[in-house]
């Protein structure tokens, strides 16, 4: 039987993803119930407007880290699709009528969601895959700290229902039967987990899945019928996931879903419980957009992924406990080395 672990996780929203090391934002609490009277305007994916990035638009997604490197934006020539779910930017006091769920429309929060997740995560695809990434009214970040669970789902109800009918139109006009990944983080792992269980887990689409990106939520095979956790770097059809924490730390929120999931360590690519060399890390993307190799050593402990204090300059000053603003940055050349390795697998495991 699927579980579907619980949208009270408590978890450090990341506003800024950019490797400042986690000045960490305070965040509004809603405090009203979710009205469907006041829920913004549904986004019309066949508007390009509706969607932050597209293989035919320049957008975010398609800037590369700075500094002297071989990386190069290949998105013109990719034979593989890439939808990508963005995590929680919507955290301050609402600016307009819309509480719960956050307007498409809204520029300013438009334009956030591009230079940190966009940038930070989506863009670590565009070696090898089209990048397609939907507007959709996300959930107010208080729909996972809040008590009143059911203003929560119907907001997290809503956004998943953007996703949906985004995924959707990817596959009719966009995808044209071509293999994909699906990658989220945080929120957008959410919404990921229930398109997989919906539209690709047990289903015909599932032979077209290279693999999906699942980080920054508790997972577990439980949750899907077909679809396992990955635990080889080259293998295909299936999922991976973790969270980040520092080494020896247990978040208060453990309990809640935490200590079910299933993870693997995306230095290895392996379930296993040993620590990875720092010589190992292909290379964080840090302050200034640059990217540093040889910086992280991590394992796997007990279904989270703990890591050392990052090789960097002043690192005796480096407290943050909780990684999850940056679950994605700090393994970025990592997740694209691996990206090309399944994608070229995937390709030769289906040669015609």
């Amino acid at each position: 039987m699927r579980k579907v672990f619980g949208i009270q996780l408590i978890l450090l929203v990341f506003f800024c993803l950019n490797m400042d090391f986690a000045r960490a934002q305070k965040h509004y609490q809603i405090t009203s119930s979710f009205s469907e009277n006041n829920i913004p305007p549904v986004p019309d994916y066949a508007q390009a407007s509706s969607w932050l990035t597209l293989p035919t638009k320049i957008d975010m997604a398609d800037k590369l880290p700075k500094g002297k490197h071989n990386l190069k934006d290949f998105q013109f020539q990719a034979q593989v699709d890439v939808f990508y779910i963005y995590p929680t930017i919507y955290t301050q006091q609402p600016a307009n009528q819309y509480i719960w769920n956050a307007s498409c429309l809204d520029s300013d929060l438009n334009e956030r969601i591009e230079k940190t997740a966009v940038y930070n995560q989506a863009s670590v695809f565009n070696g090898l895959a089209k990048i397609y990434t939907p507007l959709y009214r996300q959930a107010h970040y208080t729909a996972f700290t809040t008590s009143d669970t059911t203003s929560a789902k119907q907001a997290l109800d809503l956004a998943y229902s953007d996703v949906k009918k985004a995924f959707e139109y990817f596959l009719e006009k966009y995808n044209h039967n071509r293999p994909f990944i699906i990658a989220g983080h945080s929120q957008g792992t959410l919404h990921a987990i229930r398109l997989l269980q919906e539209y690709v887990d047990n289903k015909d689409l599932q032979q077209r899945l290279v693999t999906a990106y699942l980080v920054g939520m508790p997972v577990n095979d439980e949750m899907f019928i077909n679809l396992k956790l990955m635990t080889e770097p080259n293998q295909t059809g299936g999922y991976l996931s973790w969270n980040t924490f520092s080494k020896d730390y247990f978040p208060p929120y453990y309990e809640n879903g935490l200590h079910l999931a299933q993870c693997i360590n995306p230095v290895t690519w392996r379930a296993d419980a040993l620590w990875s060399m720092k010589s190992w890390h292909k290379g964080t993307l840090g302050i200034k957009s640059k990217l540093s190799p040889n910086i992280i050593s991590c394992k796997i402990e007990k279904g989270i992924l703990w890591i050392k204090k990052p090789d960097i300059p002043g690192k005796a000053f480096l407290n943050e406990k909780i990684w999850h603003f940056a679950d994605y940055n700090l393994f970025w050349m990592d997740i694209r080395e691996n990206v090309a390795l399944r994608t070229n697998q995937y390709f030769l495991n289906n040669k015609k």
